[in-house]
């Protein structure tokens, strides 16, 4: 189902202060080599729960720092709802997920950059589709 301007309007909402609250406070908390963005945002028809898509560059440390987020969920929503106070009656219940899509994206490029590259050479398709 498509979202209703509405939520994509919410949903823009809650992703822009996101990720300035997420940034600031990662290099607040000693964090300045590390970039944390949020990539996406979709929030529910009722405007009850946003699931937030959570990118943080570099990978290594990545879940521990989304488990960390998630601990610190009821700050990060009242600092949320204090920034977005005239413009939301209610923040809704936030839920972080790790966005892996830049990983997925690396390790398609390094599979693609290696000397077995199937694009290239074609006879190795018939081995690799064993079943």
């Amino acid at each position: 189902m498509e979202e209703t301007q509405r939520q994509k309007k919410i949903a823009g909402i809650i992703q822009q202060d996101l990720a300035d609250i997420l940034q600031r406070a990662a290099t607040d908390g000693g964090l300045k080599g590390t970039l944390i963005s949020v990539s996406k945002v979709s929030v529910t028809v009722d405007l009850s729960l946003a699931k937030v898509y959570v990118s943080i560059f570099p990978n290594k440390g990545a879940k521990a720092l989304l488990e960390g987020i998630k601990e610190s969920q009821v700050a990060i929503r009242h600092e949320l709802a204090q920034r977005t106070k005239h413009q939301l009656r209610r923040v809704p219940e936030l839920n972080f997920y790790l966005d892996d899509s830049l990983e997925y994206i690396e390790g398609i490029e390094k599979s693609l950059k290696r000397e077995e590259n199937p694009i290239e050479k074609r006879d190795l398709l018939d081995k690799r589709k064993k079943s």
